[in-house]
Order: structure tokens, then C-alpha cells, then sequence
């Protein structure tokens, strides 16, 4: 399965953004997250949920510092 992030928030800007990109591991995910959650917030992300294909991986995370 692809792991991705989603979220109901942001709309389009956060596809442009990247949200919903498709990764091989988790460890991929989240190290992605790490470096473009601050893009995520400027479009009005505030949360995310990790997916494994159509599995929740991780529980709604909040981006807010």
C-alpha cells in the first residue's frame, strides 16, 4: 500500500502544496511532513491524518506549534 497524508482542510492549495503525494514507508511520509508541514500551514492545513492505502495509520496530528 502507498502511504499518504490527507485532510479536510486547504482544498486545492494544499494538493499544490503536496498533500495526498504518495510515499514507499512511513518513515518517507513523515519525513516529508517534517519539511513541508510549515507550506501546509500557509494554506490553511491545520491537521493531518497518515494513511497506509485506505488505512488510518495515525491519528489525526495537528500542525499547529
Amino acid at each position: 500500500m502507498a502511504w499518504h497524508w490527507v485532510s479536510d482542510q486547504g482544498g486545492d492549495a494544499a494538493a499544490e502544496a503536496g498533500l495526498g503525494g504518495e510515499f514507499g514507508s512511513q518513515a518517507e511520509a513523515e519525513a516529508w511532513l517534517g519539511l513541508y508541514y510549515e507550506d501546509l500551514l500557509e494554506v490553511g492545513v491545520t491537521e493531518v491524518t497518515l494513511m497506509d492505502g485506505d488505512r488510518v495509520a495515525h491519528d489525526p496530528m495537528s500542525l499547529l506549534p
